[in-house]
C-alpha cells in the first residue's frame, strides 16, 4: 500500500467522522509516519474545549493489550508461566475460581470464571455495574470483592467467552508476583519502553486539563466518573493519546516489549468470534480474514479501536469520548 492509499483510508475515516458528528480523535500512520491526525468535537462540553490530537482519551478495553504484555514480560523473566495455575498466586482468595484455571486461560478468555459484567444479561453500556463505591476501587486488590462470589460458568479451556473479570484477575496476579503496584508495573514494562510518555493510569476524579471527559450520551454533560473504578485495573481504563498508540504499535512490532515467542503466544489467533467479526488470541484481536492486529474498547463514556495491518503497514486509531461515538466512524456499511 502506498502513502496515497493510506491517505484515502484517512479521508474515509474523516468523512465518516464529519457525517456522524464524531467527538474524539483520529490518527492514521503509514510506514511509521503520520498521514492524518485530527481532533473532532469537544473534549470538555461544559467549557466548550475542542478535542485536539494532544488530548488524552480513556481507552476502556484497549488497555487489555497492555495487561497481556505486562504478563508477557513476567513470563519472559521466568517468574510466571502461561501454564501457571492462578490458584498458586491467589491462595485462599476467590474460592469460586476453578483450581484448573491458568494464566493462559485468563488471557485467552477461556477460563470460564464468572464475570462481574454479565454481558449475556443485556442492558446498556451506561448501566451501573459496580457493587462498591467507585472511589474505593483505587488498587487491583481493592477490586477483589467485585470478582468474588461469581460462580464458574463453564470448565476452563472449553470455549471462548469474553471476560472482564479474567483481566482484572490478571492484574492481581501480576502485582502479587512482581511485588510492584499494577499501574507502576504496566508503566515500567509497557508504556515507558514503548515511548508512551503521555499515557498512564489517571484518577477519574482528578483528571488534568488535557484529558477528554467521557460522556454518557451524544449530548449533555453527564460523564462516566461514577461508572468506572477511580483508577483503572487490568480489564481496561488507562488513558493515552493517539500518538502514543502509534508509538505502541511500532515498539510492539519492533520487539521492544516482549520476546518473539511471547508476542506470538499473545497474538496468534485461538478463537473465531463470529459476532465480533474477528478472531482472538490472548490479549489481542486479529482480523477475521486478515492478519490485522486490533485492540478495541467500549465502556460508559468511551469507545474506540486501534489497529495495525501488516499487509499495508498502516496503523490507525479512532478514540471517542462518548459511549457510542466511535462506531459510526468505524462502520463499513
Amino acid at each position: 500500500m502506498t502513502a496515497d492509499d493510506a491517505a484515502r483510508t484517512a479521508t474515509s475515516l474523516h468523512e465518516r467522522a464529519l457525517a456522524s458528528g464524531f467527538s474524539g480523535v483520529i490518527r492514521v500512520d503509514h510506514a511509521g509516519a503520520a498521514v492524518h491526525e485530527q481532533g473532532y468535537g469537544l473534549a470538555d462540553r461544559a467549557h466548550a474545549v475542542p478535542c485536539t490530537p494532544g488530548h488524552r482519551f480513556g481507552l476502556a478495553s484497549i488497555a487489555k493489550g497492555f495487561t497481556a504484555l505486562t504478563v508477557g514480560t513476567l513470563v519472559d523473566e521466568g517468574v510466571l508461566g502461561f501454564a501457571t495455575p492462578v490458584r498458586e498466586v491467589l491462595g485462599a482468595d476467590l474460592p469460586l475460581v476453578d483450581d484448573a484455571v491458568t494464566v493462559d486461560h485468563l488471557l485467552s478468555h477461556t477460563s470460564g470464571i464468572g464475570d462481574y459484567i454479565d454481558e449475556s444479561a443485556g442492558g446498556e453500556i451506561t448501566d451501573y455495574v459496580l457493587r462498591r463505591p467507585v472511589h474505593e476501587l483505587d488498587d487491583v486488590e481493592a477490586f477483589l470483592p467485585e470478582l468474588d462470589g461469581r460462580p464458574q460458568v463453564q470448565a476452563p479451556g472449553t470455549g471462548f467467552a469474553y471476560n472482564n473479570s479474567g483481566y482484572a484477575l490478571l492484574a492481581v496476579v501480576a502485582q502479587r508476583v512482581a511485588g510492584v503496584p499494577f499501574a507502576d508495573l504496566v508503566t515500567e514494562r509497557v508504556l515507558t519502553p514503548a515511548g508512551m510518555s503521555r499515557s498512564g493510569f489517571l484518577r477519574s476524579d482528578a483528571l488534568p486539563g488535557d484529558v477528554a471527559r467521557g460522556y454518557l450520551d451524544a449530548d449533555g454533560l453527564r460523564t462516566n466518573v461514577l461508572h468506572l473504578p477511580v483508577v483503572a485495573t487490568g480489564d481496561g481504563g488507562a488513558h493515552a493519546t493517539a500518538a502514543d498508540l502509534a508509538a505502541f504499535w511500532r515498539a510492539l512490532l519492533a520487539g521492544d516489549l516482549v520476546s518473539a515467542g511471547t508476542l506470538a503466544a499473545l497474538t496468534d489467533p485461538r478463537s473465531v468470534v463470529e459476532d465480533e467479526g474477528m478472531r482472538y488470541g490472548a490479549g489481542f484481536w486479529r482480523g477475521l480474514d486478515s492478519e490485522a492486529l486490533v485492540l478495541e474498547g467500549y465502556d460508559a463514556g468511551v469507545s474506540g479501536r486501534t489497529w495495525y495491518d501488516p499487509a499495508t503497514d498502516v496503523t490507525a486509531t479512532v478514540l471517542a469520548n462518548w459511549s457510542d461515538g466511535a462506531w459510526p466512524v468505524l462502520s463499513t456499511d
